[in-house]
């Protein structure tokens, strides 16, 4: 018996990977964090399978599901949104696992903001433009940010900025990295990602809070800030110019 953690993607069905794909076809168990999980992924799952929803459980009912399904020798897939190295809770799960003895696989999946990147039509990293992202949030109910994580901190060092679960302070968000990348630097809010209610906000630090009031979003959307969201004059990467030598394409080729 094995718990696989899956990364389940934003949200369209074919935006899980393969391996996830099988991995959940083949377990009898199914947990899914259906708060944020696309119901149209479970259609993935094997037939006869036993489907939890885990949004309205405590963590030591998520652990009883696993003892139950550990007992039964049954694998279980363990479904969170997007990929599971961020903001996923899975590491307080791996921790009651190994406690227990019971082994477990973990398949990262589509995080939110590449699909978001991808919505937008948007790479973030652009030369002598931005070469550095950030992916963040604000302090919520559910966790506190660390000491020296600020927004002003990230913020100074002028790299592309992508903040998780902070849509409903975005007035608060916009204010404080004003001061560090101008009223003019572009904003972008993507609000669920390759789902069918998708919406796209695309304006400026000075714009986007209001942008964001009138479509009336509150929750599951990001928020990204940087100039290469709106550069078109950026220089082209040194990769593919004719002059550039490297190991794959020597001189004369």
């Amino acid at each position: 018996m094995t718990v696989h953690f899956i990364g389940a993607g934003p949200g369209a069905p074919d935006l899980i990977t393969l391996r996830g794909r099988d991995l959940l076809a083949a377990s009898p168990v199914c947990l899914y964090a259906g708060s944020l999980v696309h119901e149209a992924v479970l259609a993935h799952c094997g037939p006869g399978a036993r489907i939890v929803n885990t949004a309205p459980m405590s963590l030591e009912e998520i652990e009883a599901e696993y003892v139950r399904a550990f007992e039964a020798g049954e694998d279980v897939a363990r479904l969170h949104s997007g990929d599971l190295s961020v903001w996923s809770a899975m590491g307080e799960q791996i921790r009651i696992l190994e406690a227990r003895g019971i082994p477990y696989t973990v398949t990262p999946g589509v995080p939110a903001f590449a699909a978001s990147a991808a919505v937008l039509g948007r790479e973030l990293t652009l030369p002598e433009v931005g070469q550095s992202l950030i992916l963040t949030r604000t302090t919520g109910r559910a966790s506190k940010m660390p000491e020296g994580e600020t927004l002003e901190a990230f913020a100074a060092t002028g790299a592309t900025l992508a903040l998780h679960l902070s849509i409903h302070v975005v007035e608060d968000v916009a204010a404080r990295l004003t001061p560090f990348y101008g009223a003019d630097c572009p904003a972008a809010v993507v609000f669920r990602a390759s789902w069918p209610d998708e919406t796209v906000l695309t304006g400026t630090l000075g714009t986007i809070a209001d942008q964001v009031r009138e479509a009336n979003i509150d929750r599951t959307a990001l928020i990204l800030v940087g100039p290469v969201l709106g550069s078109a004059d950026f220089r082209a990467s040194a990769l593919y110019d004719a002059d550039y030598q490297r190991r794959f394409r020597g001189r004369g080729n």
